[in-house]
């Protein structure tokens, strides 16, 4: 048995679930009288709706296929290889799965030579090999195509990417060492780190072959043809690809330091994936790919016994799997249709809400406010950003015309929503406002409509309780900027009914927005988190920390922003005024900072001035405060605010504001940014004992985002 065979070996057997990929080999002529051809095909036996992974079987299946076309390359009987994918997928990488399974480190370093050996074959063959990059291609698969000598796309690819330092890894089968000798470090980094920093952002065909990861690009209808009839025309040396030349000293340090910039705006030196990333890259600079290669298992063999990946892959799941059959949704069949909706209110939320119920609707979509200037502004503000749409391309002038056509504004409530199925309000957060506005929806609305608030901390069973049917109204809660943030918090009055829930999923998933169903409890999950977590890192302050002690005390964590930029972000009366709302609820946990009202009345917007281009306390907001003497370590802040987090969500969990500790993670990861190494925030405060510390237990049970046993 070959060294190949038994690495293999030993990770199939621990990862008995795979999703088995073949490797079917057929053999052609290629045009032009280009010589006798070996077509390799990727193929799990599914359709597109099950992509393609690489699990150590499939590694096995490959490398059995490689063997022959070998020894057919050895005698002669072939010029060429070729690999590519099934319909409309290539390959999506390693099966994460069967990452989720390791606990051995030296089964993770395994699984990584293992990758490198198979790979490596493609450019070992003793004639030229091909891939052809047919559809998606991610992690594993865009590395497979790596090690081949030539590389085709097709126009209409629409997903490639290297996303492991997304996830907590490094792109580990080649990645590192082979696409910076490819397009040269600068875009490597961007592809490595920027891209896969950036939410995992995607490129699509054309880009691909621009960057130079490609050398040539068909159209996707007769993609495998004109990628043949190219392969014919290299190996007759009818064309030759020129590779680049790149600056291997000074140039290629700044693009590591580029990437290492990217990498602190983003983790804040929290997560070390994107640092080991680029050790290696840095690396690579003198073309050792075995040195390269081995820098990268070590790497893999790394991260994946670390805590990070382990949440990572977990966010991973909750996003792609807990997010599309939310917990506790009632049967869609409940679901009643929806053919109008009405928007209460014309300011900006109420705007963006307009737009995305057109957008993703395309019913029609009134709007409604207290006076025609301001209904005037909110529909012209829809409309402008339609044409924002049409000049970046996202729609056409005919798509254009008729989303403007659907966003109209009315002053008078009754005959607006006399037709309407779904009706939102988002007025003034004040719970006298919105019961006036629900009393005058009830009288306007048919009885099957749906009254949905925005509110984001107010009781909805409070807001519903005098209406003649309080079982239709339903919490409907957006975070803003909406077409940004995919939570949205369903919340359940105490009278709320299947149906009217259903419908609300039902809408929610047309929306595209990622349904989180939520008691009915002061501020739900997100604010809830956020205040608490906030006004602790705002009481140290009131009681004499600094504030740039304060405000940097959470940067290991590596959240988007900064306890201060978050307060900013808000707004401070906005954070006031949830405070005082959580306050009222659990005056033992939440505090109102005198300071921060304050700042509030004073009308201040912003706790920082950037004057000298780095964040500085503004003068005025200084004069504001009246501190205490008890000045805090970073140290010592970070531990009262992470136990501040651990204990209010435990009290959510015990209260059941959500059905599982897997809830809230998904909250904070959709609805708050928070960054997917963390987990969201139960992994990471189980990983680091605060969760014990605090509560006696773990949130999740060990194995899950974590290491198993």
């Amino acid at each position: 048995m070959s060294n190949i065979a038994e690495l293999v070996k030993g990770a199939a057997e621990r990862f008995p679930d795979e999703v088995v990929t073949q490797a079917h080999v057929r053999h052609l002529d290629l045009p032009q009288d280009g010589g006798r051809f070996a077509l390799i095909t990727l193929d799990n036996g599914f359709d597109h709706t099950k992509p393609t992974t690489l699990g150590p079987q499939s590694l096995a299946n490959l490398d059995a296929a490689l063997d022959k076309v070998q020894a057919e390359a050895k005698a002669g009987e072939i010029v060429g290889v070729g690999v590519t994918g099934k319909p409309f997928i290539f390959a999506v990488g390693a099966d994460l799965k069967g990452v989720e399974v390791l606990s051995d480190r030296e089964d993770a370093l395994a699984i990584g030579r293992a990758g490198h050996a198979v790979f490596r074959r493609l450019g070992d063959l003793g004639v030229p090999s091909f891939a052809y990059y047919n559809g998606a291609a991610m992690g594993g698969g865009v590395e497979l195509g790596l090690h081949c000598s030539y590389r085709t796309v097709s126009q209409a690819l629409p997903a490639f990417s290297l996303p492991e330092v997304f996830l907590g890894l490094v792109p580990g089968w080649g990645g590192c060492a082979l696409l910076p000798n490819l397009i040269g470090p600068e875009r490597a980094v961007r592809v490595v780190i920027e891209n896969s920093l950036n939410q995992n952002k995607q490129l699509k065909g054309p880009q691909v072959h621009e960057l130079g990861i490609a050398d040539a690009l068909f159209e996707g209808a007769d993609f495998l043809e004109q990628s043949l009839h190219w392969t014919s025309a290299v190996l007759r040396d009818e064309i030759r690809v020129e590779r680049p030349e790149f600056d291997r000293d000074e140039g290629w340090d700044q693009a590591v330091q580029r990437g290492r910039e990217i990498a602190d705006s983003k983790v804040h030196g929290a997560a070390p994936a994107a640092y080991r990333a680029l050790d290696i890259v840095s690396a690579a600079r003198n073309g050792d790919l075995r040195a390269a290669f081995a820098a990268e298992d070590e790497a893999l063999a790394d991260l994946i016994m670390g805590g990070e990946l382990r949440s990572g892959i977990y966010a991973f799941n909750l996003v792609q799997k807990r997010a599309k059959r939310p917990a506790g949704a009632p049967d869609k069949s409940l679901a009643r249709p929806v053919g109008k909706v009405g928007v209460v209110g014309a300011g900006l939320m109420a705007g963006q809400l307009a737009l995305l119920f057109a957008r993703r609707l395309e019913v029609p979509v009134v709007l409604t406010d207290i006076d025609q200037e301001r209904i005037d502004k909110g529909v012209g503000y829809v409309h402008e950003e339609i044409d924002k749409l049409l000049l970046k391309g996202r729609v056409n002038q005919d798509k254009a015309n008729r989303l403007k056509g659907l966003v109209t504004g009315s002053l008078d409530k009754a005959t607006a929503f006399a037709d309407a199925d779904f009706v939102i309000e988002a007025v003034f957060e004040e719970m006298g406002v919105k019961q006036k506005v629900f009393a005058e929806l009830e009288a306007a609305v048919p009885e099957h409509a749906i009254l949905a608030t925005n509110t984001s901390s107010l009781s909805v069973t409070e807001m519903a309780s005098q209406l003649r049917h309080p079982e239709r109204v339903v919490g409907f809660h957006f975070f803003n900027p909406v077409a940004v943030l995919p939570l949205l918090e369903v919340v359940r009055g105490e009278q709320t009914d299947d149906a009217s829930l259903a419908t609300a999923f039902g809408v929610a998933k047309k929306l595209k927005k990622t349904a989180v169903l939520v008691k009915d409890a002061p501020a739900f999950v997100v604010n809830r988190v956020l205040t608490r977590f906030l006004g602790e890192v705002l009481r140290t302050i009131d009681e004499g920390t600094p504030v740039e002690v304060a405000d940097r005390a959470l940067a290991p964590l590596g959240l988007p922003m900064s306890p201060i930029q978050l307060l900013e972000l808000v707004g401070p009366a906005v954070a006031h005024h949830v405070s005082g709302t959580l306050h009222a609820a659990f005056p033992d946990r939440f505090a109102v900072s005198e300071n921060l009202g304050r700042i509030v009345d004073a009308g201040k917007r912003n706790l920082y001035v950037y004057d000298s281009g780095k964040p500085e306390l503004d003068p005025e907001v200084a004069e504001l405060f009246r501190v205490g003497d008890t000045a805090l370590t970073e140290e010592q802040v970070r531990q009262r605010a992470l136990d501040a987090i651990a204990e209010e969500v435990g009290l959510m969990l015990d209260e059941n504001v959500v059905a599982e500790a897997q809830d809230i993670d998904l909250c904070l990861i959709t609805g708050a940014g928070w960054p997917f190494h963390l987990g969201g925030v139960t992994p990471y405060l189980d990983r680091e004992g605060v969760s014990e510390r605090v509560n006696g237990k773990r949130f999740l049970q060990p194995g899950v985002a974590s290491v198993p046993a």
